[in-house]
Parts: structure tokens; sequence; C-alpha cells
């Protein structure tokens, strides 16, 4: 398999590169610090065709595939992760879920404003006691004539407070049926629809995460996405698209830390010589070259399959697990050879190891990735 990026997807890959160069680098520890959400850059982000990548330009998308979805992700979560992450959370979760299983109406209805970044997606399916479980979910959608009433809390939401759109998906069945859950669209300024507690993390701090609450939320029939009890199913083929987003976004914390650890080492010296020139050191590159090698080869093959139709679960879960674990490992390296430095905010691989940590957790632990991985593989 070829691998190689086109002329074209060249272009988008350096397109993406220049914007995260003027529009993030030069705030990225000032958003990091303050915990500032950059609505303002999705905005742009949305301009430039970022924020529906993969949605067609007959609903205001970018009409591409996934080797430049990819390439966009990869390119911007090198210069700052958070960025990376709500790009990614707002085109492959809410923005997709219309896309993919949305009826013509509600494409047309919200798929345009998305698209282009004027209105921010978020996605509901974790609960506080209901993360990988999220089959034992709590939050109901009780029909009432031509309408639902939700009630619950979903956490960990990416855009839970400032997303003008969500996806959420609550149960209209019994609890733990994969056919008893449904997914509806819910707008900003809904009644009973509000944000809750913005949480403050590790890293991924100008990522915005938060609760969405729903307390006797009254949505339309009309949105309701699919069939009553599709919900579950819709969001285990959507995620095996976001794994890939993850990966994507592994992949640029990964080149982003190395690039760095490779620089530092080669001006640091110490003992007469740059350090890159010691055993230990020169030997640790070799490991994180060889491993953002892989990952790359594995994310992309899934892109691949993606792009053809193809059922994608397995190389999807593969290039998810390979890729978030060694991006942990890679930029836990870079803070090595940064040394005292690297424990520093002055250095970018402080934040690189951070931010790293989620791509283990988000969309899917490594733990649920194993299990997806060994169900097929055992079928």
């Amino acid at each position: 398999m070829n691998f190689q990026l086109s002329e074209e997807q060249k272009m988008i890959a350096d397109s993406a590169r220049d914007f995260a160069e003027q529009n993030i680098r030069p705030y990225v520890m000032d958003w990091d610090e303050s915990q500032h959400f950059p609505r303002e850059v999705l905005e742009k982000a949305g301009k430039m065709g970022f924020m529906g990548i993969f949605i067609p330009e007959a609903y205001g998308g970018s009409g591409l595939g996934y080797h430049e979805y990819v390439a966009i992700i990869e390119e911007i979560s090198k210069v700052d992760p958070s960025v990376g992450l709500s790009i990614a959370a707002h085109n492959s979760l809410c923005t997709g879920h219309i896309f993919y299983f949305g009826n013509e109406a509600q494409k047309q209805k919200w798929l345009p404003k998305l698209a282009v970044g004027e209105w921010i997606g978020a996605w509901g399916l974790t609960e506080h006691n209901t993360g990988s479980d999220a089959g034992g979910m709590n939050t109901t959608a009780v029909k009432d004539g031509d309408h639902y009433i939700l009630n619950g809390t979903k956490n960990f939401i990416t855009h839970g407070k400032s997303g003008d759109v969500a996806v959420v998906i609550a149960r209209t069945g019994e609890k733990g049926d994969s056919h008893g859950m449904s997914a509806f669209i819910v707008q900003r300024g809904t009644p009973g629809f509000s944000a809750g507690k913005k949480e403050d993390k590790l890293g991924m701090r100008a990522s915005e995460t938060a609760e969405l609450v729903f307390d006797n939320c009254k949505i339309h029939k009309d949105n309701l996405i699919g069939n009553e009890g599709d919900g579950f199913v819709q969001s285990l083929k959507l995620l095996d698209g976001g794994r890939i987003s993850i990966g994507a976004l592994s992949l640029g914390i990964a080149k982003g830390a190395y690039e760095a650890a490779l620089k530092y080492s080669k001006e640091r010296v110490q003992f007469g010589k740059p350090i890159s020139s010691f055993q230990g050191i020169s030997f640790k590159l070799s490991d994180m070259a060889t491993e953002i090698a892989a990952s790359e080869l594995l994310i992309h093959k899934a892109a691949s399959m993606k792009n053809k139709g193809e059922k994608v679960t397995t190389a999807s879960a593969m290039a998810k697990m390979y890729a978030s674990e060694a991006c942990v490992k890679i930029a836990n390296e870079a803070v090595q050879i940064h040394g005292g430095y690297g424990y520093i905010k002055e250095f970018p691989v402080e934040k690189f190891y951070r931010d790293s940590k989620l791509c283990t957790i988000g969309e899917g632990t490594t733990e649920i990735q194993k299990l997806v991985i060994a169900r097929n593989i055992l079928k």
C-alpha cells in the first residue's frame, strides 16, 4: 500500500501547518494557563474548510477524504493538541453523526453552519457512572406525543459549554439494551438544556470539557436521528472513525515532541559535544522515530479503508491504541532528553507530555481497544 500524500494533500497539510503557526502558536501557553477556549480560532478554521473536512460541498463542507483529515489534525496538533482535539471532536462526532446517520432534512438544517464553523458541535455519550460501560446510561428520553422529554447529565463533553448544537445519546428502552438508546439533536437555547461543571484538566486545557444537563428538556421527534433504538449502534460505528481522529491527534503530539527533542539534542552540549552524539540519547531518538513511522502506517491504513467504505473497527482500534500509547511514551522520552528543561513550561515538551495522556483515554481507553481487537480476531 502506498500512503504517500499526493501533491494536493501536501498542499492541504501545508495550509494547516501555516494556519497553526499564524493563528495558534503565539497563544498556546496563554490559552493553556487560562484554560481559554479559543472559539474564534475554530471560526477561522471553518473559513479554511477545517470544520467540515469530509462533509460534501453540497452541505458547505470541504468534501475531502480521511488522509486529508488525518493530515490536518496532525499538523494542528503538532502546534497545540487542544485545538486539534476540538477540531477532531467537532468533525468526527457531532457533525459526523448527523452526516452519516441523519436524514436529508436534518443534513440540510444542521450541517451547513457546522461545516463552516459558524456553529460548534458537541457529542454526548459519556456519563458520570458510565464511561466504558456506555450501555448503562441513566439519561432518558421519554416519548410525549410528537416530542421527547430528556432528563439526565452527560460529562466529559468536548464543547459542553460553548457548543451550539449537541448530538445526545439517551435511553429510550431498558438499561443495558443495545437497542434501547436513541440519538437526538439538541440546539443550545432549548429550554431545559444547559451546561454544568467545566472540568479543570491536567492537559488539553484549551479544549473545553464540560457537562451537558437536561432537565425536562422538550425536543421535537424530528430531532431523532434514524429510528428509535438506533443510537448506540450508530455511536459504535461513529467511534470507528473517531478513533482515526485520536490516532491523528496522537501522531501530531508524537511528532511535535520528537521534533522538539531532536532539535534540543543537537543544540545541548555536555562533555564537549551535543547530547545527540551519545548512544543513550540517539537510541531514544531512534525508538521515537520508529514508533512514529509505525503509528503513521496504522493510521493511514485505517484512513484508506474508511475512504473505501470498508469496515474499520479492528484497524481503527489498532491505530488508536498503538498511536496513543506511543505518543505518551514519546512525550515522556522527549521530557527526559530535555532533562530539567523538559519539566518547565518554557519548553514545549512539558505541554505535549500533559496533553498526550488523554489520547489513551478518550473515545475508548486502551483497554477497550484491546477488547475490541480481541473480539474481532477471535471471531
